[in-house]
């Protein structure tokens, strides 16, 4: 399968290069590391065993790469008012769009620009950072799940999760992707959030009483707030608790937010609380906490752009 990645950064990376390693004809769009995978190709550092990539096809601009049968968009989300450039080029009258993106809203809005029909949505449950220019670390996990935007028929998404489990990603597909979604919402909305915020790792907030709360009675507030959106099968609160107990296992862990605070990168609270926010809202339910964390965070934007 003729395959473009269009937001090669740790994830896009990661799946890309795990998807060219099993065979398929990948090709990468990439900016910042287009000199130093162009040189000596692409490294990554994992959890599962280190590989390197020696030859990569890389682009810096979507004609270059031509039509392709799936583009998977790995793109941080305040980037999507690119779509229309990055994708457009892209596209044949078959070819599919699979967005592994964070948050919500981003299958809408793809759906806009080019249609319902060939647009489907991944969650990636992935640990996964930058490197050194022509490297990324995976540091664990990686699965995904995935099903159709605007149909209840599974088929086609389990023909691109076999994809990706034949290349060594575990990936199965869904009927109800939303609830996915907000399950992701579930840890990335505290974590991402509080980890920005304090600038501080995971291993941080959960040694210390009060942030693990916390991050608890977040992730409680987030479910209250799923299981009001018309999914099937009900979020159970229980999953807090099991988010955290697996986040002890990530030790001094850096998600994205927190490096792109770090780096002084914008971040992406559009739809990972901006989104969540008014869905709840729209259902009647209020996350004062969830609500609390955005407005702090988004002072932080103004401050930094100011």
């Amino acid at each position: 399968m003729r395959i473009a990645i269009v937001g090669a950064g740790a994830l896009g990376l990661y799946y890309g290069a795990m998807l060219q390693r099993a065979g398929n004809d990948v090709h990468f769009l990439l900016r910042s590391d287009y000199e130093a995978i162009k040189e000596n190709g692409l490294q990554v550092f994992s959890v599962n065993g280190d590989f390197h990539l020696k030859k990569v096809q890389s682009y810096l601009a979507a004609q270059q790469i031509g039509e392709v049968d799936l583009v998977l968009i790995g793109l941080k989300t305040f980037a999507n008012h690119k779509y229309n450039e990055l994708v457009s080029p892209l596209l044949g009258r078959q070819t599919i769009i699979l967005t592994l993106q964070n948050g919500l809203g981003n299958e809408e809005t793809l759906a806009e620009h080019f249609g319902a029909d060939r647009i489907l949505g991944g969650v990636a449950f992935l640990c996964s950072n930058r490197g050194e220019p022509g490297a990324v670390h995976h540091l664990g996990e990686g699965r995904i799940i995935m099903g159709e935007f605007n149909s209840l028929d599974t088929s086609r998404a389990e023909k691109i999760a076999g994809l990706f489990c034949a290349a060594g990603v575990p990936c199965r597909a869904v009927q109800e992707l939303k609830k996915a979604r907000w399950e992701k919402l579930v840890w990335n909305i505290p974590f991402n959030g509080i980890c920005a915020l304090m600038r501080q790792p995971v291993d941080a907030l959960l040694r210390h009483s009060g942030t693990r709360r916390l991050v608890i009675d977040i992730m409680e507030e987030v479910i209250a707030a799923a299981n009001v959106q018309g999914i099937k099968e009900k979020i159970k609160m229980s999953l807090a608790q099991d988010m955290v107990q697996f986040s002890e296992g990530l030790g001094p862990y850096k998600p994205s937010m927190l490096i792109d605070r770090l780096e002084s990168r914008p971040l992406e609270l559009g739809a990972i609380f901006r989104v969540p926010l008014e869905a709840a809202l729209q259902k009647g339910i209020k996350m004062p906490k969830v609500e609390e964390l955005y407005a702090l965070l988004d002072l932080g934007e103004a401050k930094s752009i100011a």
